[in-house]
């Protein structure tokens, strides 16, 4: 636990502002703290105090092999004071796991062999290392009602499935406090996934899929609270993942995953996640729909459409830049599987390219200081190049000067490419 240890003091060291410090620094701002009462001064180092016999209270206990429901309190104690903590949340699992069948607290164990959960969303075997030491009892079948391999009757498996969905659902209301106050905390997403991992586990699989629904009911008021965490973003991608798995009998979602994406952006077009997730859920949601070559490019022309009317209103946004150059990557590059309409011929493809040009330059009419436009006329002319297109030298040229002078920090980025356009 040394390490954790280390990591957990300077934690709470690092809140105590002592009278010395006349100021800190965020996001480039000086600011003036107020000086510290010698009360307040003393109050601190008191909390400190505490915590450090909470730190060794546990660190003993685990040295005994002690993971009765004493440790499990005090884990739940020093996780509300520091989640970053990640040794205490492996503790928090071993009580929970290797503690003790009588305790009503106690998670049935899962005996040596059974299957166990991993955070990848794969399933291994346990080894007679990891196996609990207090508990022989092996999970029979998610819905069997026949008596299990152990010897338990399907009222014993009923009662196991009721505690075990009892704790699984305490240990979810446990951590959300904490990722509301410590929405970044990688640790608690962690936890939360082997918890919900448990579910799959442990529970009758109609019951594990309404534990994993109500997550993904959970992940939207999050992200409804910080739409651009992407953390919960990541995380709602793994747990739609895990209702579509057959572990879950679940089916496809990406339809509606799309069209989550789509209310997203219409809240906050500068949502990077959002438009990266609906990037990567389009190839599924083409195959999915049978596209033919006629709806692709229909769905197409309305990704375009799309971005266009957030570029008009917003062009200084860099997300729906990037997700601009996402769509024209599809007209540029060669066709294959993930393309959106790979069965444009080449005209099109320059036709589609030299559309978008025009719109920038339309842009450009309103808004001659956003580098991104110059950037992006000349990542598109240059492409034309590659359709077999004559490039225009002189238009070039001039976008390039303005990018020189609207990006000076850049200007050696800027040298490379004049020399790259002079070559061709």
């Amino acid at each position: 636990m040394e390490d954790g240890s280390l990591r957990s003091y300077g934690l709470v060291l690092s809140k105590i502002k002592t009278t010395d410090q006349l100021f800190r620094h965020g996001h480039g701002i000086a600011r003036a703290t107020r000086p510290r009462t010698e009360e307040q001064r003393q109050a601190d180092i008191d909390k400190i105090a505490r915590y450090r016999t909470l730190e060794d209270d546990i660190r003993n206990r685990v040295s005994r092999q002690d993971y009765d429901h004493d440790t499990f309190g005090l884990t739940s104690k020093l996780l509300r004071q520091n989640p970053e903590y990640y040794t205490v949340w492996n503790i928090r699992r071993q009580c929970l796991t290797s503690g003790s069948s009588s305790k009503p607290w106690a998670m049935s164990s899962l005996s040596k062999g059974s299957s166990t959960f991993s955070v990848t969303g794969t399933s291994h075997r346990a080894s007679a290392s990891s196996s609990p030491p207090f508990s022989t009892e092996t999970p029979p079948s998610h819905d069997s009602p026949t008596t299990g391999t152990s010897g338990t009757t399907a009222e014993a498996t009923e009662d196991r499935q009721m505690r075990d969905l009892e704790i699984i659902k305490s240990e979810l209301v446990f951590t959300v406090p904490l990722l509301m106050e410590f929405p970044k905390c990688y640790w608690i997403w962690n936890y939360r996934l082997w918890t919900l991992g448990q579910a799959i586990v442990r529970l009758p699989t109609h019951v594990a899929r309404k534990v994993w629904d109500e997550e993904l009911g959970l992940v939207g008021k999050m992200l409804h609270r910080d739409r651009r965490n992407f953390h919960a973003w990541g995380y709602r991608r793994y747990v739609v993942d895990q209702l579509e798995s057959a572990a879950l009998a679940g089916q496809s979602m990406t339809e509606s995953e799309f069209e989550y994406t789509t209310k997203m952006i219409r809240m906050d077009l500068s949502n990077f996640s959002a438009w990266h997730y609906r990037s990567q859920l389009i190839p599924q949601l083409l195959r999915e729909r049978g596209a033919d070559d006629q709806a692709r490019q229909k769905f197409l022309d309305d990704e375009l459409a799309l971005i266009r009317d957030g570029l008009n209103v917003g062009p200084e946004d860099q997300s729906l830049w990037f997700y601009h150059q996402f769509l024209a990557s599809n007209i540029i590059d060669d066709a294959c599987s993930q393309t959106i309409a790979p069965a444009l011929s080449l005209d099109q493809r320059r036709s589609y390219i030299e559309r978008e040009i025009d719109e920038m330059k339309d842009l450009l009419e309103d808004y001659t200081d956003v580098k991104w436009i110059y950037e992006a006329l000349i990542q598109y002319t240059q492409s034309l190049g590659r359709l077999g297109q004559q490039a225009r030298p002189t238009e070039l040229n001039g976008w390039l000067a303005q990018l020189k002078s609207l990006d000076p920090q850049r200007t050696g980025r800027w040298n490379d490419l004049e020399a790259q356009l002079h070559a061709a």
